[in-house]
């Protein structure tokens, strides 16, 4: 199981104040206990004193019955354990405890040995020294002081005294208390010390606790949260503000780390956007150039094929066409013949056609260019086509712009693309509509253009991937399907291309997109294309 922060600090704060509280607790009872006990020593040298200085008349008189009955008096109150009186050879001429009255103590023994248990004799001592701690038969601690009864000037002076003057000490008087009271105190002291040590650190592990909840672990909670949010990849959510501290700066990293990582991804994904949007438009592009890649290889290939079959079939054809006149103007053909000569006649003249279609496909002349005006060119094309009875009830309307700049073009083959266009959009029309003829500058492509439009029958979408391919056709009877690959081919000669947008029932606009000459391009205003009605000029033929 897994601890928290939390509770790792709890149990390291308390581990540390038990063991500091522990120490503290052990030097304070070692310290009261010395107080105790140096307070013991005094009060047992105080009872020596006391006992000496009340009985000091009675030693003078020699009075030893109401001596030692005083000290008897004196041994029975509380505190005291025993007393006894040792001459100056160390026998016990007196004592509370009769069974050791009368013994000889040696120089070794505790008592004798504080004075004599060096090399010299001691004739005085501190009390500290004088002191001794021992255990009785019953196990209880006693503290015994020993208190030296001096030969004093009064002493040997005395009539009733035989203790000659060179004698410094007449005895020993030796003061024996227990220490059960100080043990009482100890005890006492230790429970309290146990106790308050047990309080303190709950007290101090509360307080540590709820302040390091409130400022460390509901922080750090917070930020390991954001951080799983991050991991997550949520970049919305923020960290909450706390203090002016680490914590706080360390939060308001977070938060500009978090910022930084949305802009970020914000960015990145908007260059996936455009760079799809680019890998789109490129692969259109490279569709379309790879389109006409194919096309191009296809009329190439085609074109050589035509021209050899053209050539080929132009001279019996010529023939047939000679033969075949001579034989209608022959004054002896049968009247009867004569409507099969007219179609054979009308068919071999038909087939001429063809073939002198397939001879302009093929040939692809290298256009002659020059500078031209394109609004001249579509005046040219529409003069052709607009006396023809294919435009009797068709309306053509112009709107040209006055900012297309001069190109370099071939004007006839330019206009013959025209041509081909407006014919195309008549036959769409069925007999009745309206033509548009539109010309301008694309800014985006830097390219001017001309766009025919009619509101014919239009291409349906599974034929306009075709309409560029040689002899492809939707016309019956009519045509070789060879226009819009002759005119595909010119306008490539010339470095532009076709567009076509057309709808089923509601019209087809072809767009023919020119270059520019470079000194021409300065001039390019980012303008949209002139939309100024010039002088429209309907035309009902």
């Amino acid at each position: 199981m897994r601890l928290n922060l939390i509770s790792k600090l709890a149990l390291a704060t308390g581990l540390v104040l038990l063991c500091t509280m522990a120490l503290f607790a052990y030097l304070n009872l070692q310290s009261l206990k010395g107080l105790l006990l140096q307070e013991a020593i005094s009060e047992a040298d105080r009872i020596t004193e006391t006992i000496i200085r009340t009985t000091h008349n009675q030693m003078l008189r020699d009075d030893r019955p109401l001596f030692y009955k005083t000290i008897e008096e004196i041994g029975n109150q509380q505190g005291v354990e025993r007393i006894r009186l040792i001459n100056k050879t160390g026998r016990i001429i007196f004592s509370t405890d009769d069974s050791e009255t009368g013994t000889v103590l040696g120089k070794h023994s505790e008592v004798c040995g504080i004075c004599h248990g060096g090399s010299q004799l001691l004739l005085t001592a501190s009390s500290k020294n004088r002191s001794r701690r021992f255990y009785g038969k019953s196990g209880a601690e006693f503290l015994g002081i020993t208190n030296a009864i001096y030969n004093e000037e009064g002493c040997y002076t005395a009539s009733c005294h035989f203790h000659p003057e060179n004698f410094k000490v007449l005895g020993v008087l030796d003061v024996v208390v227990p220490l059960d009271r100080m043990h009482s105190l100890l005890d006492a002291y230790r429970g309290r010390m146990l106790l308050l040590t047990l309080l303190l650190i709950t007290l101090t592990s509360l307080s540590l606790t709820y302040f390091t909840q409130k400022l460390v672990n509901r922080p750090v909670r917070e930020l390991l949260e954001h951080t799983q949010m991050l991991a997550r990849g949520e970049l919305d959510g923020l960290v909450h503000s706390f203090a002016q501290d680490e914590l706080g700066e360390l939060a308001d990293s977070f938060n500009t780390m978090t910022v930084n990582l949305k802009k970020a991804r914000e960015e990145l994904e908007g260059w996936g956007r455009d760079l799809e949007l680019i890998v789109q438009q490129r692969t259109q592009e490279i569709t379309r150039m790879q389109a006409q890649l194919i096309r191009s290889e296809k009329l190439a290939s085609l074109g050589e094929l035509v021209a050899g079959i053209a050539h080929e079939i132009n001279n019996p054809l010529t023939g047939i066409l000679v033969f075949a006149s001579l034989i209608q103007s022959n004054p002896k053909l049968d009247p009867v013949l004569k409507n099969d000569i007219e179609t054979v006649l009308r068919e071999t003249k038909r087939c001429a056609g063809i073939v002198k279609g397939l001879l302009e496909f093929a040939r692809c002349a290298p256009p002659q260019k020059s500078p031209c005006s394109l609004n001249e060119i579509s005046d040219a094309a529409l003069e052709l086509v607009r006396h023809q009875i294919l435009f009797q009830d068709v309306t053509i309307a112009r709107n040209y712009s006055g900012r297309v700049p001069s190109l370099l073009i071939d004007p006839n083959q330019i206009e013959q693309v025209l041509v081909n266009m407006l014919v195309n959009a008549g036959h769409a029309l069925r007999g009745e509509g309206m033509v548009m003829v539109v010309t301008g500058v694309d800014p985006l492509q830097g390219q001017a253009f001309v766009k025919i439009s009619d509101n014919g029958c239009g291409i349906p979408e599974a034929n306009l991937g075709r309409i560029f391919d040689p002899f492809f056709t939707t016309k019956s009877n009519k045509g070789t399907g060879l226009g819009l690959s002759v005119s595909y081919g010119i306008v490539q000669e010339h470095g532009g291309h076709i567009e076509v947008q057309s709808q089923k029932g509601a019209g087809t606009t072809f767009t023919i997109f020119l270059p520019i000459p470079e000194a021409d391009e300065p001039t390019l205003a980012p303008a949209p294309p002139a939309t100024a009605q010039l002088p429209a000029e309907p035309t009902t033929v």
